[in-house]
């Protein structure tokens, strides 16, 4: 029979043990010292006999010379503690569940090890427990918990996939069962308004914008604004976010639901909507698309170093050569993204080109990307607007790490920063959609409208050296 153990005043008492005669009575006092004290909070006055049965519950035995009747309130009649709340006690103490955090090169042998299980166990909660084997799709930083039983063996496992989704696969009479917990996030709605004073990075980040928030407001205006030479200063930018909340603290930033950008005087809007066909889109005020067929820069937020130019000096070879597209001068590792939906035709490395992929889009129109650190996508494959197919680099003929950039119209090289002039317009929402929606963007369009007067506003005190009111 396992013994169940307290602490007492120092002494460890075993309740399956009669203690010694001298023990006793240090025993008895403290339990009565005990009793009083919480007679006096409780009950301030009344009478009732407290007799040896109710002492008896306690696991202790006690002289009747030591313990005399007690008057407590006979109208809240006071529980005196039991042998039980020990065991409750080393019950929840045996529930608890021993974490193991996944460390890179980890697999579930070494995670069961360090927790003090088998290989058995393992086979047998990847075998037996529905959907166990999901178990083995473990990564770095995750959460594997173990729970003991009172025997030593393993009771549960949980696999914390992520803060809003666990698996915990639990030892039953039959085998192991699976129970799958979904936790559901909090949606906030924030908004943020700011001025340009060096670029449209710094300016996010000063008003508070995550990276993904500032790369994702980029991406939806890249139809129309060149985040790498438009942007000047004094423009200004609105934006109303959704932000995701999990037990009251902000879990991460939800999408945007809608934003405008002032260019040089000139103010575009973006509403997100998702049609009858489920797809989302970005559109204007009018229902046309912000999605254009083709980004106006490759990449962001970096400086043209050198334009198209037919009769440009090279740099390297010191002859003059046609300069056949445009330099975008970034750091190394800054992401390239596709400029339009296509496939890549080409892709692989040479001494002038360095490493390259070729895009073709639809039947008439190809871009070329040259003198990336890597590839990131692969000839044949399909490649989407805004899809990171390689990084800024210095490989082949460059003199530092950029880009180079090519566009060609029926094999025709165009100058990139023009040639969408050419191109075809957005794509529009259909008529039969347009009150849809309207009704749908009716209330962010209001929001939208209101951080534009306030701005307007604040622009106009701060010009008369007025204080604007407070919004």
């Amino acid at each position: 029979m396992m013994r169940k153990t307290g602490t007492y005043r120092g002494a460890t008492v075993r309740a399956a043990d009669k203690p010694p005669l001298h023990r006793k009575h240090l025993l008895a006092v403290g339990l009565l010292s005990a009793f009083v004290a919480a007679t006096t909070i409780l009950t301030p006055s009344g009478e009732v006999n407290a007799n040896r049965q109710d002492t008896a519950e306690l696991g202790f035995e006690l002289d009747s010379d030591i313990l005399q009747p007690i008057k407590v309130n006979p109208h809240r009649p006071l529980a005196l503690p039991e042998a039980p709340a020990l065991a409750a006690e080393e019950d929840s103490l045996a529930a608890a569940w021993d974490e193991q955090t996944v460390r890179s090169g980890d697999n579930l042998s070494l995670i069961f090890k360090r927790a003090g299980f088998s290989n058995t166990d393992v086979y047998q909660v990847v075998n037996e427990a529905p959907e166990g084997k999901d178990l083995s799709r473990i990564y770095p930083g995750q959460t594997i918990a173990f729970e003991t039983a009172a025997d030593g063996t393993l009771q549960a496992v949980k696999h914390v996939i992520s803060p809003l989704e666990s698996v915990t696969y639990r030892r039953s009479e039959s085998g192991f069962e699976t129970e799958r917990v979904l936790r559901q996030t909090e949606l906030h709605e924030s908004w943020v308004s700011a001025e340009i004073t060096s670029s449209l990075f710094m300016a996010g980040k000063d008003a508070g914008l995550s990276n993904t928030l500032i790369l994702e407001l980029a991406n939806i205006f890249g139809g129309v604004i060149d985040f790498v030479q438009d942007p000047r200063e004094g423009d200004t930018f609105h934006v109303i976010y959704e932000e995701l909340y999990l037990d009251g603290e902000k879990y991460r930033d939800g999408t945007i639901l809608a934003a405008s950008f002032t260019n040089r005087g000139k103010t575009f809007n973006a509403f997100r909507y998702e049609d009858r066909a489920g797809d989302v889109v970005y559109y204007n005020e009018d229902g046309e698309s912000m999605r254009k067929a083709f980004l106006l820069a490759p990449v962001d937020f970096t400086r043209i170093s050198s334009n198209f130019n037919p009769r440009r000096l090279h740099p390297i070879y010191k002859t003059t050569r046609p300069h056949r597209g445009t330099d975008y001068a970034a750091p190394t590792g800054t992401p390239v993204y596709a400029s339009g939906d296509g496939r890549v035709i080409k892709a692989g490395f040479t001494r002038a080109n360095g490493n390259y992929i070729f895009v073709q889009h639809g039947d008439r129109y190809v871009t070329r990307y040259l003198h990336l650190h890597q590839r990131k996508a692969r000839e044949g494959q399909r490649v989407a607007q805004g899809q990171v197919i390689g990084t800024v680099g210095s490989t082949g003929a460059a003199t530092g790490p950029h880009l180079h950039y090519e566009f060609l119209i029926d094999g025709q090289h165009r100058d990139p920063r023009k040639v969408h002039q050419e191109l075809p317009k957005a794509k529009m929402l259909a008529a039969a959609e347009i009150p849809a929606f309207r009704a749908a963007i009716a209330n962010t369009s209001r929001q939208l409208a209101g951080l534009q007067s306030e701005n307007r506003l604040a622009l106009s005190s701060s010009d008369t050296g007025e204080t604007a009111p407070a919004p």
